[in-house]
């Protein structure tokens, strides 16, 4: 049976004039080579994510947010643009749906709401919000950043990790015009930084990461009788593993395997990725190892669908390493050689065919 082919989109600032915006690679999962195809011109994509169906990649640039077909070749066709009214956006995500899509505002501390078209194209903005407040890390300004939206299982949920807040703000969503409205929080130990989160495929488990003292808190999620989302604090684990992270270590992505089995989370400062094995009925994480990713400053990471193959985007020394996971040994093997790319930001891997 022939190997299933890929194709890889990885976003680059552009600022410094050493990347074009998105570049686009053939990617042999077997041989782990990345083959150059071409880049598309976008300024600054911060990040990048695709619709559920993997036929629209919508992208973040200085303009707003972008969204380009994904063609059967793996090329990508612009569609259109949006502005979101606001600085340039930090981190995208799409409702379960694909109705919806939201865009967190490090820079002005903005969510935006983005209504999608049944074809993919990006409709107009519905709904936005400023945050509010003071935080505790003095380096972040005290003052809103937001770095990660989702939305919760039902829809009817919108969660904003701040870390200039020390907060994860909870809004009540109905999809209508002007009507976000916070109702609740997850309120933060100071000084911990709530910079990423997302939720277990069967929708039972919060995981959120923090950069700033290395750490994952994962929560249980339910619905109470009221409607309102509970969130219960059941573990935290250090980002590293059993490592005690050091002064200079920063926690930088979280990502699943397929399977939800794993959990890798990249860190910056000991540039390593840890490995945790999920337990499925309690959701807790037990670490499995803690390796470096031969690069500087993992920015992004992504874990292909055979759950065996890993890519990591090194921001700092302008790479891509790309490794084979051995789940019985605990080992990352490195499958080829680094394949130079300017300051990865961001990440996405689309099947062909």
């Amino acid at each position: 049976m022939a190997a299933k082919k890929y194709v890889a989109y990885v976003g680059s600032y552009t600022y410094t004039g050493k990347a074009k915006g998105i570049t686009i690679f053939d990617v042999d999962v077997k041989k782990g080579t990345f083959t150059y195809r071409e880049e598309v011109e976008v300024s600054n994509p911060s990040d990048m994510i695709t619709s559920v169906d993997k036929k629209i990649l919508y992208c973040i640039s200085d303009l707003g947010v972008i969204s380009y077909k994904i063609l059967e070749d793996g090329g990508l066709q612009k569609m259109n643009t949006r502005s979101i009214q606001g600085m340039r956006g930090h981190h995208l995500s799409v409702d379960f749906g694909n109705r919806f899509l939201f865009v967190s505002g490090y820079h002005d501390g903005k969510l935006t709401v983005i209504k999608l078209r049944e074809d993919g194209y990006l409709g107009p903005v519905i709904d936005g919000v400023y945050h509010k407040g003071l935080g505790s890390i003095a380096e972040r300004g005290s003052r809103p950043h937001i770095t990660c939206s989702k939305p919760t299982p039902d829809g009817k949920f919108v969660l904003a990790a701040d870390p200039g807040i020390d907060q994860v703000s909870i809004y009540r969503f109905t999809g209508k015009p002007g009507e976000l409205r916070q109702v609740d929080a997850i309120r933060c130990q100071r000084q911990t930084s709530p910079y990423f989160m997302t939720f277990s495929k069967d929708n039972r488990f919060l995981y959120l990461m923090y950069d700033y003292n290395n750490s994952i808190d994962v929560f249980a999620y339910s619905v109470a009788p009221s409607g309102m989302p509970l969130f219960e604090k059941i573990q935290t684990v250090c980002s590293t593993g059993n490592n005690k992270p050091g002064s200079l270590s920063a926690a930088t992505c979280l990502k699943f395997t397929p399977d939800d089995s794993y959990v890798f989370c990249g860190s910056a400062g000991d540039n390593s990725v840890t490995m945790f094995r999920r337990d499925a009925e309690s959701g807790l994480l037990d670490p499995v190892f803690n390796l470096p990713i031969s690069g500087e400053y993992p920015k992004d990471l992504y874990i292909f669908p055979d759950g065996k193959h890993m890519v990591v985007g090194n921001h700092e020394s302008g790479t891509l390493t790309f490794f084979s996971i051995d789940y019985e040994k605990g080992l990352l093997i490195m499958s080829s050689n680094e394949i130079p790319v300017s300051q990865v930001n961001t990440i996405e891997i689309v099947p062909l065919g």
